[in-house]
């Protein structure tokens, strides 16, 4: 997998957050991934395609899920819902966009596929494109994780 794959991730992610949530993610260890298994709550799950095909996995706890909420809105929550879920789905879309916009400027033209939005704990996600990897980033209202599946078409 190529730097610039987690970079442009990376770089959304840090411009998205500071943007809406006023957060600061700061990037933990990155770790190879044989499949999708997130122990978080609420994960997205975006597709790519294009000069790249694959799929990007977000994963946030609740409580993290319901502050991100609670920032963007000023609604405090106490399950994540509907409204929760298409926040999450909006919020990865937006990095999900600005990423693949970044990557523009290394000559792969992609478009995203919508989010689907899973809740529940210890989901696994079986992907085709083979090892990706784990980002895992962590703000000042909890940690989080994003896999990234990529491979050139």
């Amino acid at each position: 997998m190529k730097v610039e794959y987690i970079n442009s991730f990376y770089k959304a992610t840090q411009d998205v957050f500071k943007l809406m949530l006023d957060l600061n993610p700061e990037r933990g260890n990155l770790s190879m991934a044989e499949e999708m298994v997130s122990s978080k709550d609420a994960n997205v799950v975006l597709g790519v395609t294009g000069d790249l095909k694959g799929s990007i996995l977000f994963g946030f706890s609740k409580d993290m899920a319901l502050e991100m909420v609670k920032i963007i809105s000023g609604i405090e929550m106490d399950k994540i819902d509907g409204f929760v879920s298409s926040a999450l789905g909006e919020i990865a879309n937006i990095i999900g966009g600005n990423a693949l916009t970044e990557l523009t400027a290394h000559n792969y033209i992609c478009d995203i596929v919508p989010p689907q939005i899973f809740v529940g704990d210890y989901q696994s996600f079986s992907m085709a494109t083979g090892k990706g990897l784990l980002l895992p980033l962590a703000t000042s209202i909890g940690e989080f994780e994003i896999y990234i599946f990529l491979k050139e078409k």
